[in-house]
C-alpha cells in the first residue's frame, strides 16, 4: 500500500480521554572459572568485566548488551505498597562462575508433553522431585524457594545492570522470551537430577488448544506438591481459561473456546507479523537504552493468565498475579513452558526470517545455578536452538491458525498466511503513564461500527493491553494492523476510527500520551 501525500487521521474514543492521532514513518531496522565482583570493585575494573561479558572486543564494538551485577542486589517493590527481599544469601560475596556449555548431544532428548496428557507414572515421578526440591534448605540454590525467587530478582528490579546503576528487568522487552527459557531450562534439569532421571522434561500447559484450556488435573490434587492454595478457586476445572481475561463472564464453554482461538490467531499471526510486535522492544544497557514495550504474547495470554490463575482474595491476585510471587506456584513452570513452545512455533512459522540478529541481544547474559550447584553465565545466543539445549516439544494441532476473524460488515475472506518479505506493517502506538497498582486492561478496535460486536471473534479487534503493575510507569503499546485494515477494506482509507475500550476500573488512572500510525519494514 502506498501512503503518498495523504495523511491518516484517526479518532480515538475512550471513556476518559480523546487525543488527536498523527502519522509517522518508522523503519525497523571457555569453561574457565571467573568471578563476579561487588560494589566499588566493579566500577574500578569496569573495562575488564565488560571484556569478559561481551567478548574481547566488546567495548571497541560499542556493544550495549545487558547483564546483571549479581552483587548489587537490593530490596525491590513487589507491589506499590510492598517492599520485598528476594536477594540470595551471601550475595555480596564474589562467586566463581563458568560459561554455559551445551549438554552432551548424545544425551537423551527431553520431550516436553502437554500437561493434560501425561500419565500417572510421570505425575508420581514429578511429584517426588518437586517434594524433594521443596524440602531443600533456602541456602541451596536448587531449593524451590530459591528457584521461585529468581523470578522476583529479575522481574522487580532487584539487580542493577553490570556496568550501570540502572535497574535490570526482563519483562516488556525482547529479553522476555530468552530469559524465561533460561530459567525453566535450568529448573527442569535440577528437577531431573533430584530423582536421577536425565530424561525428565517439564510438562506444558497447552492453553492454546481446546483440550488444554482448563487447569490440568495434576495441579488440582490437594494431596500433591503441585497444588497451591493461592489460586482463584472459582477457576478450577471445568472452568475454561479466558486468554483475554479481565473478570469472570457468563459465556458458554463453546463461546469461550471460540473467542480464545480467535484471540490466539490475533496474538500469534495477524498482530505478530514483525519481530518487535511479537518479541517486544529493543532493550539495551544504560538508562538511555531502556524501553518498555511488550510483545503480543507477553501482554496476553501471558499476563492475562497470570491474573486469571492468581487468587482474588489477595490484593495483587498473588501468587501468579504478581511478578515477585508468580513462580511460587508450580503451575508457573507449565505456563512458561507453553510460552516457550509458542516462541518456537512463531519462529518456525516465519521460517526464522524474523529472528533477531542484533549483537546486543545475542550477547546479553544472565546467571543461573545448574543441577551441579555451579553458577553458570549463559547468553541469549546460547539458548536459540532447543535441540542443542537437549529438549523438544511434543507437537499438538493448532486450530487457531484457521480462526482468522471475519469483518462484521464485509464478506471478504482469505486464508491465513505468513507475511511475505518486504511487506510493510502499520502499527498503532499508545503511550500511557500508569498510576496506582491495579491490573490494567483495555482492548483496541478499528472501525468499530456495532457495539454489540465487541469481541476478538470479529475483525475489528486489533489487540489488547494487559498490564501487571511493576516497573516503570510509561509503556509503549504497538499493535500490528496491516491484515486487519486489508480485511476491513480500509487499507486505502484516509480516515479510520480507533476505539480504546476500558475493561478494568483502573483504566481511569491511565493517560493516553498519543496514538499514531507507523510503518515497520
Amino acid at each position: 500500500m502506498e501512503l503518498g501525500a495523504s495523511k491518516w487521521v484517526s479518532t480515538v474514543t475512550l471513556a476518559f480521554l480523546s487525543v488527536l492521532l498523527t502519522v509517522t514513518l518508522w523503519k525497523l531496522e571457555s569453561n574457565q572459572a571467573q568471578f563476579s565482583f561487588p560494589g566499588d570493585i566493579t566500577n574500578m575494573i569496569l573495562g575488564k568485566l565488560e571484556g569478559w561479558s561481551l567478548g574481547e572486543d566488546g567495548n571497541k564494538r560499542g556493544l550495549k548488551a545487558l547483564g546483571p551485577n549479581i552483587t548489587s542486589c537490593h530490596p525491590s517493590y513487589g507491589r506499590k505498597d510492598l517492599l520485598v527481599h528476594c536477594c540470595p544469601p551471601g550475595f555480596q560475596t564474589p562467586v566463581p562462575f563458568v560459561d554455559f556449555q551445551f549438554p552432551d548431544p548424545q544425551s537423551p532428548l527431553r520431550v516436553r508433553r502437554p500437561a493434560h496428557v501425561v500419565d500417572g507414572d510421570y505425575i508420581a515421578k514429578y511429584n517426588k522431585a518437586l517434594s524433594i526440591m521443596k524440602s531443600l534448605p533456602h541456602d541451596d540454590p536448587r531449593s524451590f524457594s530459591r528457584q521461585a525467587n529468581l523470578h522476583c530478582l529479575f522481574c522487580t528490579g532487584a539487580y542493577d545492570q553490570q556496568s550501570h546503576n540502572a535497574p535490570l528487568s526482563i519483562h516488556r522487552t525482547w529479553l522476555f522470551f530468552p530469559w524465561h527459557r533460561m530459567m525453566i531450562y535450568f529448573h527442569e534439569r535440577i528437577i531431573g537430577s533430584l530423582i536421577g532421571d536425565e530424561t525428565f522434561a517439564l510438562p506444558y500447559w497447552a492453553w492454546d488448544i481446546p483440550e488444554g484450556m482448563v487447569i490440568p488435573d495434576m495441579y488440582t490434587n490437594k494431596s500433591s506438591s503441585f497444588f497451591h492454595t493461592e489460586r482463584d478457586a472459582s477457576h478450577r476445572p471445568p472452568k475454561i481459561a479466558d486468554l483475554n481475561y479481565v473478570s469472570d463472564t457468563n459465556l458458554s464453554r463453546e463461546d469461550q473456546l471460540d473467542i480464545n482461538l480467535s484471540f490466539m490467531y490475533n496474538q500469534m499471526v495477524s498482530g505478530a507479523r514483525k519481530t518487535e510486535l511479537f518479541m517486544g522492544c529493543r532493550y539495551k544497557a544504560g538508562t538511555e537504552g531502556y524501553c518498555n514495550g511488550p510483545g503480543t504474547i507477553e501482554l496476553a495470554p501471558h499476563n492475562a493468565l497470570h491474573t486469571w490463575v492468581g487468587s482474588s482474595l489477595n490484593p495483587g491476585r498473588e501468587d501468579m498475579g504478581k511478578f515477585y510471587s508468580a513462580a511460587r506456584d508450580p503451575i508457573f513452570y507449565a505456563h512458561h513452558s507453553n510460552i516457550d513452545r509458542l516462541w518456537e512455533v512463531w519462529r518456525e512459522a516465519n521460517k526464522h526470517e524474523l529472528d533477531i540478529t542484533d549483537q546486543d541481544w545475542l550477547e546479553s547474559f544472565f546467571f543461573f545455578y545448574d543441577e551441579n550447584l555451579r553458577l553458570v553465565r549463559v547468553k541469549v545466543a546460547d539458548v536459540l536452538d532447543t535441540i542443542k539445549l537437549g529438549y523438544s516439544y511434543e507437537q499438538v494441532h493448532r486450530p487457531w491458525l484457521n480462526k482468522r476473524p471475519k469483518a462484521f460488515f464485509s464478506t471478504k475472506t482469505s486464508s491465513p498466511n505468513v507475511e511475505k518479505e518486504g511487506e510493510r506493517e502499520q502499527t498503532t502506538n499508545v503511550k500511557h503513564p500508569l498510576k496506582g497498582d491495579a491490573y490494567v486492561k483495555f482492548d483496541v478496535y478499528v472501525n468499530l461500527i456495532d457495539e454489540s460486536k465487541i469481541s476478538p471473534k470479529f475483525r475489528e479487534f486489533a489487540g489488547t493491553f494487559a498490564h501487571i503493575p511493576g516497573g516503570a510507569a510509561t509503556i509503549d503499546l504497538k499493535l500490528g494492523v496491516s491484515e486487519l485494515l486489508e480485511d476491513l477494506e480500509a487499507d486505502q482509507d484516509e480516515t479510520i476510527w480507533v476505539t480504546l475500550l476500558p475493561r478494568t476500573p483502573s483504566c481511569s488512572n491511565v493517560t493516553i500520551g498519543g496514538v499514531r500510525m507507523e510503518y515497520i519494514e
